[in-house]
């Protein structure tokens, strides 16, 4: 189930408010002695963070589980650029659970969100790897700027007495964002300049009305190592195919087949449609191509 984004908090005694956390949406699907993780997409990244799965067996029960995994930093605030970092055992991580689906084989979805925030909460134990996301009551505003003054993407809105819809996007669930981030599919890239290696910005785009549209160019917030590596995976996927034919300097341009998604931060959208200064933040593995839509509220 997926959230709606809009543009301001909210105060309502029949809704619920989270922290919207920064960081890779995880399905938990646990046993008596053992945990499984599931991407949005439905890939088994189950030993890709292992140590997250291992901790799942505090839950001895049979469940299905949603939340987020995130990497915290130094602070304790949890930040999308450091999940980059999971694979080589240098990330803080953290799965924060928000909803219990299923549990015991009986199908939960049917009953409303209080109701399975009550049943995920009892059969939590506590583990330094796994945590309930805490939410509050009717406070929207307050939880907004909580949010924000702690440094964290934004909140997560849900009405108390919402259903689940798995796979779907609702406006019983909404999001309100302290800043502007975006996934974006990267279709293209440019030649380096100066002492850069590799390319030099990722032309992106995103899925607008079912056509991929182009919505701009970010040149900043590589790491060197991700450069090379990003190359790399991207020279595996050139093609002669333009996804769009707006876009200055073409004759720059390596196009690729648009498969990987990027996380950005920016300014503000344009007139025109597009992201001003986007900021590249990190690769993003649990979403397809083809769900990448342009945010706006």
């Amino acid at each position: 189930m997926l959230a709606t984004l809009i543009d301001a908090p909210f105060d309502d005694k029949d809704w619920v408010f989270e922290t919207k956390w920064d960081g890779f949406r995880l399905v938990a699907k646990t046993e008596r002695k053992s945990g499984a993780l599931y991407s949005r997409n439905g890939n088994d990244v189950t030993r890709r963070y292992a140590s997250v799965a291992e901790a799942l067996d505090v839950i001895k029960r049979n469940a299905v589980i949603d939340g987020e995994l995130v990497a915290l930093d130094a602070e304790g605030r949890s930040r999308f650029q450091l999940l980059q970092n999971a694979l080589k055992g240098k990330a803080r991580l953290r799965y924060y659970v928000f909803d219990l689906l299923f549990l015991d084989g009986r199908d939960l979805r049917s009953k409303p969100l209080r109701e399975r925030k009550d049943r995920l909460r009892a059969i939590l134990r506590r583990h330094p790897l796994v945590r309930y996301s805490v939410h509050r009551k009717r406070a929207g505003r307050a939880a907004f700027n909580k949010a924000r003054r702690a440094g964290e993407e934004g909140i997560i809105a849900k009405q108390a007495a919402s259903l689940y819809h798995s796979g779907k996007r609702s406006r019983e669930w909404l999001k309100i964002k302290a800043g502007h981030e975006q996934e974006a599919i990267i279709v293209g890239f440019t030649k380096p300049h100066g002492s850069r290696e590799h390319f030099g910005s990722l032309v992106l785009g995103v899925y607008d009305k079912g056509k991929l549209v182009y919505v701009g160019h970010s040149g900043g917030g590589f790491s060197r190592e991700m450069l090379a590596t990003l190359h790399a995976r991207m020279m595996k996927l050139r093609t002669d195919k333009k996804p769009f034919t707006d876009v200055a300097h073409e004759d720059k341009t390596t196009w690729i087949r648009p498969r990987l998604v990027c996380q950005v931060k920016f300014t503000e959208w344009t007139h025109e449609g597009e992201m001003r200064h986007p900021v590249f933040l990190g690769m993003r593995t649990d979403k397809p191509a083809r769900q990448v839509r342009r945010e706006r509220a």
